[in-house]
């Protein structure tokens, strides 16, 4: 996606379109900084990559289709045993948007068809998720799009740990 998508009129006069100005800022910055440091100019991180370090708090987690379950965990066992890892970086960053989506609902949509919202609620978060997910999935691809192998076996280890 690229910067003319968040030029283009996503917000009808009188609403909050903060969320473009943000998103502009964002992919712009992202755009910038496109030149990949050297392994010796990296920072070290704190845990080796691929093993996520244990959660200590409460947490919460939500319940996605079995489909997406088998496709997630498909992939990851392809990305994991993969000599070159990032021939995968596409595929785990759909997977991602897809699992961000399904949390989404889950955790928002979800309770206001429980609460029996009315219709226009209902459809003004659609509305409103719909561009949230479109901001997101655009600044996930683009960050997953960047990753290294170490980087992205360490996405998916946090994924499996997420599935527990």
């Amino acid at each position: 996606m690229t910067l003319e998508f968040f030029n283009s009129p996503l917000c009808l006069p009188g609403r909050d379109c903060s969320f473009v100005a943000a998103a502009r800022r964002i992919i712009a910055n992202m755009a910038a900084s496109t030149k990949p440091t050297s392994p010796s100019r990296r920072k070290p991180s704190a845990t080796p990559a691929g093993v996520p370090s244990e959660p200590s708090g409460p947490f919460l987690r939500f319940y996605h289709t079995e489909g997406l379950r088998k496709k997630t965990l498909s992939l990851l066992r392809t990305l994991e045993q993969a000599e070159d890892p990032c021939a995968h970086r596409d595929d785990l960053a759909d997977i991602v948007v897809e699992l961000t989506i399904s949390g989404m609902d889950y955790y928002f949509m979800r309770p206001l068809k429980l609460a029996k919202a009315g219709f226009i609620v209902q459809q003004s978060a659609n509305l409103g998720l719909a561009g949230v997910q479109q901001v997101m999935g655009s600044v996930i691809r683009n960050i997953i799009g960047r990753m290294e192998g170490p980087q992205l076996l360490s996405v998916c280890g946090s994924i499996r740990q997420l599935m527990l």
